[in-house]
């Protein structure tokens, strides 16, 4: 199996994240100009926060955003900073955001660990260990 590896002092790792996650009730406030704000915004807390983006995409009410974070990120911390300094900047900088919606982002999301192989070619590999 070949992974993309990153090195840490004293590990090496391959940990990818998928995220996701929805305006307050749903409401299509991602317009062309808002998420053109929202994906630059998140990649600038991105390179603070030692994470690294590889793809984002809006919705007219969600945000899907692919990365990847060292074993020692703590997800919970970086999604709740993305979810509000994302409200504060965005609500800030397009007024109509304010009238629209009282909060800009639902208090929900979703996050799954992502992989470059698949659980099956995983069992197989595992399966196999006795073999050698």
């Amino acid at each position: 199996m070949k992974y993309d590896t990153q090195t840490g002092r004293h590990s090496v790792y391959s940990l990818q994240y998928h995220l996701v996650f929805c305006t307050k009730y749903r409401k299509n406030l991602l317009t062309e100009d808002v998420s053109t704000a929202l994906k630059e915004q998140i990649d600038r807390i991105a390179e603070k926060k030692d994470i690294n983006i590889l793809n984002k995409e809006t919705a007219g009410d969600h945000i899907h955003i692919l990365f990847r974070a060292r074993p020692t990120t703590n997800l919970a911390k970086i999604i709740n900073s993305i979810k509000g300094a994302t409200s504060r900047t965005l609500r800030n900088n397009f007024p109509e955001l304010k009238e629209k919606a009282e909060s800009m982002w639902s208090p929900a999301y979703f996050l799954a660990t992502t992989g470059e192989v698949t659980l099956n070619q995983l069992k197989e590999y595992v399966e196999g260990q006795d073999e050698s």
